[in-house]
Formats: C-alpha cells, structure tokens, sequence
C-alpha cells in the first residue's frame, strides 16, 4: 500500500505501508540518494514473517516532493514526526541506513524518542561524517566538497563514483545500474543540499541523549561511512550493542541481506 502524506505546506511525502494489519512495526529511513526502494530485500522477507513495514522516500528523493528548501536534520527528523503521528504509530522500531541513520539520531535526540522502542542504526553517518579539527575520523572534508560540485556539473558521474565505493563484494551489473537509477531518480538540489548537511551539521549531543536499546550494524569494509563511527556509537550511547558485518561494505544490507534480517528480526522481537 502507498500513499502520500503531508509533512508542510505543499509538500507531501511518499509512504510504503507493507503489511499494515502487523503489530510488529518497523519504520524504515533510506540513505542518500535512494529512496525506500533500497530496503527491498528487507520488506520481502520481514512483511512476510508478519512485521509492518514501513519505508518514506525523505523530501527531495524517491516519488516525495521535492522543495528547495528543508534538507537539514531538523526538518528531516520533523518530517518522520509527521509520520508517526500520522499513522498513529507506537512502540515502533526505527531503522536507519547512512544518512537515514543520522536522521533517526536527530529524531531520537530532538522528539525524545516519541514512539519508539527500539533503535537500529546501519552504517550511520553519525556523530559527523567529516572530519573535523576535534574530531579527526570521518572523511576529509574535501571529498564531501567534490561531491558537490560533480552534483551541480555532472550528477550521473558522482553517483556511478559513489556506486562503485557503495559494495565491498561484488554485486551483478544489473543491481549496480538498479543502484544508479534509484539516485538519479531524486533532485539534483536535493542530492547537494543533503551533502551539505553532512558539512554543517553534527550529532554528538543527539547521540549522548539517546537511552533507547539500540542495536548498531556497520560494514568492515565501508568506504562510505568507515567504521570507526561505529565504534563511536557504540560508546556514546549508553544502551547499544555493535555488531559488525566482516566482509561487507556499505551496502551490507543487501551483500549479506539474509543475516541482515534475522538480526533486525530478532532484535524487534526482544
């Protein structure tokens, strides 16, 4: 079942509500430049084991609206409070990958973890994805700078770049070009204006607030978003636990979907 719903003014968000009748439920937040889309091979298999899932396509990406505006975390976590309340959801298990990741930090920190009973961070772009003067792990800043500017002169490019450092095994030429087309399919304002947030935000103080039993999930192998950060998670949140995925990189939810699965399975039913 989709539809949209309307998070502002004039801008409305795409929902995926697999399997609605579920008491089991799990809101899923994409990473950049995807769109629900990338959680696939979760909803095939834990729809049919009775959980609800459900996936947005963030403002700016997927079937959602795509203002020019609003691509910071706050409004981004806001936009998943319209959700929640929305679709009247409680004692929900929020799952974000990368980007989607940060998110779900922002929104645990900013709306006191309303409705949620459990956390799953993947890949998480969080405490800040950067490296800064304080902060000497992320990627270099300038990275995230050429980013940006391939964005704006030629965005087919950036995303085939970012494609090929999304794996770490190798995956067919046919899921690689599914890749590719889940990205061109967002705004190009949207794409930067997101890759800049990565620039100016930070999410220290977000992660110390968080007491919901959360469950970390990071590939060794990422060259997005590299490991460490995890561990970084790991010991800022007091209730966590990390589980690392050893051959895999930062798409390690599909590379090795089926453990993927059974752990996220298992931990909403804990």
């Amino acid at each position: 079942m989709g539809y949209y719903i309307n998070v502002e003014p004039e801008v409305n968000l795409y929902v995926e509500d697999l399997n609605p009748e579920g008491k089991n439920v799990i809101l899923f937040l994409h990473g950049w430049p995807g769109s629900h889309e990338l959680f696939e091979y979760q909803f095939n298999k834990l729809a049919s084991q009775g959980f609800r899932c459900i996936g947005l396509d963030q403002r700016g990406f997927g079937k959602s609206d795509r203002p020019l505006t609003g691509y910071g975390y706050d409004r981004l976590a806001d936009d998943v409070r319209c959700i929640i309340d929305t679709l009247e959801l409680h004692d929900i298990m929020l799952l974000g990958h990368s980007t989607g990741g940060s998110i779900a930090v922002r929104y645990m920190s900013r709306h006191h973890a309303y409705g949620v009973r459990r956390l799953v961070l993947c890949a998480a772009a969080a405490p800040s994805l950067i490296r800064r003067p304080d902060f000497p792990y992320g990627v270099p800043k300038e990275v995230i700078q050429d980013m940006i500017h391939t964005t704006y002169t030629d965005r087919p490019k950036m995303l085939q770049d970012f494609g090929a450092n999304f794996f770490f095994r190798s995956v067919s030429p046919a899921l690689m070009d599914w890749f590719f087309q889940l990205g061109l399919a967002a705004a190009g304002w949207a794409t930067a204006a997101v890759e800049n947030t990565w620039i100016e935000e930070v999410l220290f103080t977000d992660l110390e607030r968080i007491t919901t039993p959360t469950l970390i999930m990071h590939g060794i192998h990422d060259h997005v978003v590299p490991f460490t950060l995890a561990e970084i998670q790991n010991k800022m949140i007091r209730n966590s636990i990390l589980h690392p995925f050893e051959c895999c990189g930062h798409g390690f939810f599909i590379e090795e979907m089926d453990r993927f699965n059974k752990e996220v399975a298992h931990f909403a039913l804990s």
